[in-house]
């Protein structure tokens, strides 16, 4: 069936940038987000391999609208975060008409033990059986779903993939960090800062980060020259490096072991750009595009906002020595302090850090 989509929805999946944790925005939104007048994002779409979630196809009276009237879905279960996007048809784009987000942290625990402990998957599995509602809400006509990290490396992954199936209809996928890599530039390509040549994309995610060197042309989607993915990201990072100190001295030191590790395991990589970019014209600089929380809650907090805004942060071009000031400065503040900041709150107020010595690494 997805054979006989159009390219845009074979290929290309805009969903948000630095200007996503792709999608829904940096708090938790366990409520209907339901945009259905805001244009923009596309939801993620892999490709052929996607399929009608049983549970969206099983009604009876069921009955395929036109195209432009069919709803696809996206879910996207990181380790830290389980996403849906629903979007309809408009011209050459999407409309999104409903959305869903909430942090489930299946990656807890997961550096210690390697498996998903009961309590993880309990949370997942509330957050997809919203997921399945609303795909038969919406009578999705298709539907793509993936698992990330989290699953790739938990010895129990596979298992947990099947109870998802037996208990909510929704088949998911664990892809690969290659294939990670590539949807990440798929998903957000179309927000890069204006230009042709070189640029960086990267993906902070809960249990692990990509980053893609790519080249784009004439506005086409960019080619991948080279691509690294580090199992490191803001629950693997925070885990790995203990709880936070009371002390400005030990957080210091602590935010600094974190940059370390991510430092070491980006090293060859960027041995690798270094010598791929040798050869372009001087003076030209390297675009960054960011797609995650940490980068959308950045954002927000480099525009003061109240609350988190999505068509505000979408997009957003925003100077690097102001994301790195801000880091710095969340990495100085006590747990309270980040708790505080409306745009963080307290779901997010311990991993923010290590999403900040990620990004300053990159």
């Amino acid at each position: 069936m997805a054979d006989d989509l159009p390219p845009v929805m074979r290929e290309t999946a805009p969903i948000g940038g630095a200007g996503t944790d792709s999608g829904p925005g940096p708090q938790d939104d366990s409520a209907s987000v339901p945009p259905a007048q805001e244009p923009g994002g596309k939801p993620r779409s892999e490709g052929p391999r996607s399929e009608a979630p049983r549970s969206a196809a099983s009604s009876g009276d069921w009955r395929s609208p036109p195209f432009h009237r069919q709803a696809f879905a996206a879910i996207d279960l990181g380790t830290n975060n389980c996403r849906l996007l629903i979007a309809r048809p408009a011209g050459d784009s999407f409309v999104v008409i409903d959305a869903f987000s909430r942090v489930v942290r299946l990656g807890e625990g997961l550096a210690q033990t390697g498996r998903l402990s009961d309590a993880a998957m309990d949370r997942a599995l509330g957050a997809l059986q919203v997921c399945a509602d609303k795909l038969r809400r919406r009578r999705v006509h298709l539907a793509r779903s993936v698992a990330t990290e989290a699953c790739r490396r938990a010895e129990n992954g596979p298992a947990f993939i099947e109870r998802v199936y037996e208990r909510t209809g929704i088949r998911l996928d664990i892809i690969s960090a290659k294939e990670e890599a590539r949807l990440a530039v798929l998903g957000c390509h179309l927000l890069l800062e204006a230009g042709d040549g070189p640029a960086m994309i990267f993906d902070i995610g809960g249990g692990s980060t990509e980053l893609v060197l790519v080249e784009s042309m004439n506005g086409q989607v960019p080619r991948i020259r080279d691509w690294q993915s580090v199992p490191w990201g803001v629950v693997s990072l925070t885990e790995t490096c203990g709880e936070e100190p009371d002390t400005a001295t030990g957080r210091a030191a602590r935010y600094a072991r974190m940059r370390q590790l991510v430092r070491d395991s980006l090293a060859p990589f960027a041995e690798r750009i270094a010598a791929a970019l040798r050869d372009e014209p001087a003076g030209l600089p390297l675009r960054l595009l960011g797609t995650s929380g940490t980068v959308t809650t950045l954002a927000s907090l480099h525009l003061d906002l109240p609350q988190y805004d999505r068509r505000a942060v979408d997009g957003l071009i925003v100077p690097a020595e102001s994301m790195r000031g801000i880091s710095s400065s969340l990495a100085d503040m006590t747990p309270d302090q980040r708790r505080a900041l409306p745009c963080i709150g307290r779901e997010r107020s311990d991993l923010v850090v290590a999403g900040c010595a990620i990004l300053e690494t990159i």
